[in-house]
Formats: C-alpha cells, sequence, structure tokens
C-alpha cells in the first residue's frame, strides 16, 4: 500500500529545524560571502529550502517514484517514440569506469579504447544505411536532422547553387519543417494521397531549380513503406535535390533493406528508438547521421579516423568544407556506448530479426483493433499503425475520443499511444507494439482497448478515475506551466 503522507509536497513535509545531514567543521580558511560576491548579486534572505529529515526524502522520492510510468513497469505502445524494453547489460556496460570515468580533455593516446568503439560504430551505422560517411556528434535527432540540413546548405553553397526549399510530406514528423527553417531554407508541405503515400503529382508541381531537399520518413509514421520511394528519389535528383530519409525509428527495416540503396542521400538515426538508449528525462541522447561519400567533406567535426603511420585513433577535425562542431566536445557517448552493445550482440541476423519481429507485432496487434476501432490505411503496417477514433465522435458525442481513450488507459495500466499525430488522421490513435512485447502484452492491451470503447461517454470524459493528476487543463499548463513551489500564507 503506497504511503500517501509521504507523496505530499516535499515542502509540505518540511518542519523549521529539521535537518537530514550533520556538516564537518570546515578545516580549511573561511570568508563571508558578501566579500566573495557583489552585494548587488545577493539576496536579502536565504531561499526556502525544505527542512525534512533523510528518512522522509528517502520515503517521498520512492513513493513518488511509484506513481510513474515507464518501460520498466508498464507497456508503452507511443507509436513513432519506440519505448521498448532495452537490455540492462547494455546499461552497466555503459556504466563501467573505462567509459563513465573519460574526461573529454583526455589525450587521444589514453582514448584509444573508446576511440575504437566510436570507429567501429561508425562503420557499422554505415553499413546498415547504405550510407557511408558518419558523424556520431548530434545530440539529437532533431539535431541530427538540423545538422542534415546544414551539410546540404553548405554543400550548394559550396557548388554555388542558391537552393531555398526543403519539401516534407504533411505526414512528416513536425520537427522536419522545423529544421527546415532553422537551416535557413523555406518549408513546403507535399500532400498525402488517401492510401498515405505521397502525392506524386503535388511533388511535380513543386519541384525545381529551388528544390533543395526533400525530406521523408518511410516507413513513414502511418506505419506505411512508400513503395514509391525510388521514384521520388529520382524525381528529386533530376532536378539537382537531396533526399533525406528521417529515420528516426529504422525498426521496421533492420537488415531488409537500406536507405542508401533506396536513393537517400542523408539520414540520421535516434538510437534511443532503435538501438537500446535511454528513454525520457529530456535526454542525454544521440542523433548521428548519415551521408553519401559526396557529402562527406561537409559532416561536422569531428569524426573519429584512423592513422596508419601511427596506427592510432584520432579525432579528425575534417575537411575546410566541414559544418565544423554542432555541440561541445564530441557528444552523449554514454548513448552511443549502447548503441554499440545493441548492435554487436544481435549481429546482422539478429537486427533482422527484430525487425521482422516489430513488424510481426504490429501487425497482430492492428489485427485485434481493427475489430473496433477504424484503420484508415488498411489492414497491413511496417512497426507502427494510426487507428481513428472518429466514429466515436458521432457515436457518443465525445469531443475528443482519442483523448478520452488515452485517458482511460491509465486507469486500466496501460501507457497511451500517441494521440492526434499525425495531423492527416482525426481522432488518431498511433500504436507501436515494438519487437520486445509478447502476444499475451498486445492481447491483454487490445482487450482493454476493446472494453474501452464500449464504455459510456462520461466514464470516458472523466478519466482517468484512479491517477494522482486527473485532467489538468493542458493548454494552461503548456503556456503558463507552475514550475515552483510558492510559499502561502497560512
Amino acid at each position: 500500500m503506497r504511503n500517501q503522507h509521504s507523496t505530499q509536497l516535499i515542502f509540505e513535509l518540511s518542519t523549521t529545524g529539521r535537518s537530514g545531514v550533520v556538516l564537518p567543521q570546515c578545516d580549511v580558511p573561511t570568508q563571508d560571502v558578501e566579500q566573495l560576491v557583489p552585494a548587488s548579486l545577493l539576496q536579502d534572505k536565504y531561499p526556502s529550502l525544505p527542512e525534512v529529515t533523510e528518512p522522509e526524502v528517502i520515503r517521498h522520492f520512492t513513493n513518488l517514484s511509484t506513481l510513474n510510468m515507464s518501460v520498466d513497469t508498464h507497456f508503452y505502445p507511443l507509436g513513432s517514440c519506440t519505448m521498448k524494453y532495452n537490455p540492462k547489460r547494455n546499461e552497466r556496460i555503459a556504466g563501467w569506469d573505462g567509459f563513465a570515468q573519460l574526461h573529454p580533455y583526455q589525450s587521444e593516446s589514453s582514448l584509444q579504447g573508446m576511440l575504437q568503439l566510436l570507429s567501429e560504430l561508425q562503420q557499422m551505422l554505415g553499413e546498415i544505411s547504405g550510407l557511408p560517411a558518419v558523424s556520431l556528434q548530434p545530440a539529437a535527432g532533431a539535431h541530427g536532422e538540423l545538422a542534415a540540413l546544414m551539410v546540404a546548405s553548405a554543400f550548394f553553397k559550396q557548388r554555388g547553387e542558391n537552393r531555398t526549399k526543403v519539401l516534407a510530406p504533411d505526414s512528416a514528423h513536425g520537427t522536419n519543417p522545423a529544421s527546415a527553417r532553422m537551416a535557413g531554407f523555406d518549408s513546403v508541405t507535399i500532400r498525402s494521397q488517401a492510401d498515405g503515400r505521397v502525392d506524386l503529382e503535388h511533388l511535380k508541381e513543386n519541384l525545381g531549380d529551388e528544390t533543395a531537399v526533400f525530406m521523408i520518413t518511410n516507413p513513414s509514421t502511418l506505419g506505411l513503406f512508400d513503395d514509391q520511394v525510388q521514384l521520388i528519389a529520382d524525381l528529386v535528383h533530376e532536378v539537382g535535390g537531396l533526399i533525406y530519409l528521417d529515420g528516426a525509428n529504422m525498426n521496421a527495416i533492420l537488415g531488409v533493406t537500406r536507405p542508401g540503396d533506396f536513393g537517400a542521400d542523408m539520414m540520421h538515426y535516434n538510437p534511443h528508438k532503435t538501438f537500446s538508449g535511454p528513454h525520457g528525462g529530456g535526454g542525454p541522447g544521440a542523433g548521428p547521421i548519415c551521408v553519401t561519400e559526396t557529402l562527406r567533406p561537409y559532416l561536422p567535426s569531428p569524426t573519429v579516423s584512423f592513422c596508419d603511420e601511427s596506427q592510432a585513433y584520432y579525432l579528425d577535425e575534417g575537411s575546410e568544407e566541414s559544418i565544423g562542431r554542432v555541440r561541445s566536445f564530441f557528444g552523449n557517448v554514454g548513448v552511443l556506448v549502447r548503441a554499440y552493445c545493441y548492435i554487436r550482440t544481435h549481429g546482422p541476423d539478429g537486427l533482422k530479426r527484430v525487425s521482422e519481429t516489430a513488424v510481426l507485432n504490429a501487425n497482430y496487434l492492428l489485427s485485434r483493433v481493427k475489430e473496433f476501432l477504424d484503420i484508415p490505411h488498411g489492414d497491413r503496417c511496417m512497426h507502427e499503425f494510426v487507428a481513428s477514433a472518429a466514429p466515436l465522435k458521432e457515436a457518443t458525442g465525445l469531443k475528443q475520443p482519442a483523448m478520452d481513450i488515452a485517458k482511460r488507459l491509465l486507469d486500466y495500466g496501460f501507457h497511451p499511444p500517441t494521440v492526434y499525430f499525425p495531423l492527416t488522421v482525426p481522432e488518431g490513435l498511433m500504436m507501436e507494439p515494438t519487437e520486445t512485447e509478447s502476444k499475451q502484452t498486445l492481447d491483454a492491451f487490445a482487450d482493454t482497448l476493446k472494453t474501452i470503447v464500449q464504455e459510456t461517454a462520461e466514464i470516458l470524459h472523466n478519466a482517468p478515475h484512479t491517477a494522482i493528476i486527473h485532467r489538468p487543463d493542458e493548454v494552461m499548463a503548456a503556456r503558463q506551466p507552475i514550475v515552483k513551489w510558492t510559499e502561502t500564507a497560512d
């Protein structure tokens, strides 16, 4: 039974005079803070910190942790995000002193093991993608996107070409147009056909001398593989543009096909979605990018290279054409170590089985869900699919049935799927079961969904009924968040 008292705010547990520590007497000369810091920077009074004992702190945070959902405690069918179970062994290996205790200012001679690992990871990511030139430096997927578009910008600038437009389908991830604008391009949205594929005629209408890049996610956020991709690549290449593939989620095509083989010139990975990186908390992350040999000179630096003469690995700052560093030091190497372990553990055959199982699980769940929810894009998918709760609007009068279903799932102990994305599907529920879940888990989830859609509108609209936080005003929470405790008068 949860300790409800201890889940109060830590400030509410505070009692004047309590302490969880006893500091030893200072053994070095002391100075008044007024002598060290200008008076203009000093507060009039000490900050209002909670005064609690060590047991109270431990109980507070331990009990709070039991209120969280995580991939270690719950099924996470979060479409497009791939919240799957990752081996704990990889976490332990990344925490070994030989990795975790390194410092970026160490000499390269003392970093040879790490540099070798990163060099091999570059090679493996290049092989998996079919794009041989790799930079591990970007710190996240969207950061990798931006870095790749900066590579494209540098490439065209060096050729003296003034290309201003980046095209992306309307089903693309929202970061695609944002990255395009940040890289200095104009963003153009290309319509999708009713079947979810790119509208080729609309694409052709927007191709020309100003086209720099066409960004495509394949398989798409709809869980569909656009079999027009080679034709799309040919059309873009004919006008001198480049193909960027959003490879945030490669779980459906590992070992089956390679973006470089079907026309991509650039892509990024999200190791936390595909290769065992940690999830949640806002980071740290990684977003390695892979490009063709033609684009290699423009990659962010440094990359890891091997000197035949000295027989040593080193950080290569690249050519004059490089876009330079896109973050401090090399990147979040702890995430990259986890990715390396995942790839090495599975090997080529294992990675292919990962994709085969992910696709099998997604199609099985789709076959169950289509019995009671609309599936706008057919009864076959890749690693994920998007269902629509739109028919429930008319049947129940609910204004946001997808949100209501998502909230109700919390009562049954399931994390909701992604809702209202992509925007091309009304009342969309994007589900990705991943390769790590059993048939029993998928059946339990499908049975629960079926139960929920048969419940009354009142039950659904007022869900969740068991969560500590009920239904906050999400618009207000996003625009005017309360991020600190404020003392109130008794």
